[in-house]
Parts: C-alpha cells; structure tokens; sequence
C-alpha cells in the first residue's frame, strides 16, 4: 500500500522522536525529555526494575539513578508504528549495554533486551508520546548484587 506524504513525514517524525530518547537518556539531558513527552504522559519502567510514574516522576527518577552507572547505549530496532489520525501505538526493540559499577570494586557491563510500548499523540509542537511501557526481553549479566533503584 502507498503511503501519503502525510503518513511519511509522520513516521519519519515518531522515528527521530525515538531516536532523541535515547540520545537524552545516555547523553543524560533531562531537559530534552520535555521534547520528547507529554506533560502528563505515563512511564512503567517496572518490568525490569525500575519505576513507573507520570512524566515528573519518571524525569526525577532518571536524574537521579541514571548517573549511577559510568555508561548506557540505547540502541533501538525494529520499531513499528500504528498512525491513527492525530495518535499512533508504537512498538520498539531495545537493546541497552549497561556498564554498572561493582560493590567489590571495578565495573561489569551488563545487557538488556526489551521492546518500548508507546502510545503517542500529534500536538501543536510536533509527535510526543503520551505512554510508555517497557516489556520485557532478556537480562545478561546483571551483576548478582544489583538492586532495584525504584525505592
């Protein structure tokens, strides 16, 4: 089937937004996430230990866990995209390498797979997404003495 203009220029414009995402996330620029989400979007983070909250929450949680670990790659794939009119449903792989630093000294680089469930919403500024749930995948080589950080 022929996509329109419209639909094209959408796509390309949710796929850049996933893209800014990770480039916030492992550049670790809070600020960016506000291009990114609604103000009042929902995030569930949960499904590999981590917390689920509206954006403020979510934007607090990311300051002040992320730092913890010496270096993150968020690297997206295979994402699919459901445009509805003025929102979409998206569903994106992620494999995210994370070097965590160990309790006995020296760091350990550990993998997790997962696949972000988005619902997203066209507004005056552009595609924002509104909801973000993260399924999860695989985890490899979490260090045995890793723990949660959502409390």
């Amino acid at each position: 089937m022929t996509m329109s203009t419209q639909e094209i220029s959408d796509r390309l414009e949710i796929n850049n937004l996933l893209i800014d995402y990770c480039t916030a996330i492992d550049s670790h620029d809070w600020d960016s996430l506000d291009r990114i989400f609604t103000p009042d979007a929902f995030i569930d983070y949960t499904a590999l230990g981590g917390a689920k909250g509206d954006f403020a929450q979510t934007k607090e949680y990311l300051s002040r866990v992320l730092p913890f670990f010496p270096s993150t790659q968020h690297l997206i794939a295979n994402s699919r995209i459901w445009i509805e009119g003025d929102t979409a449903r998206g569903r994106t792989m992620c494999h995210n390498p994370m070097v965590m630093p160990l309790k006995a000294g020296g760091t350990q680089v550990a993998f997790y797979g997962l696949w972000y469930v988005d619902k997203l919403v066209r507004t005056p500024d552009g595609w924002r997404i509104c909801e973000r749930v993260e399924e999860p995948g695989y985890m490899y080589n979490v260090p045995p003495e890793f723990q949660s950080f959502e409390s």
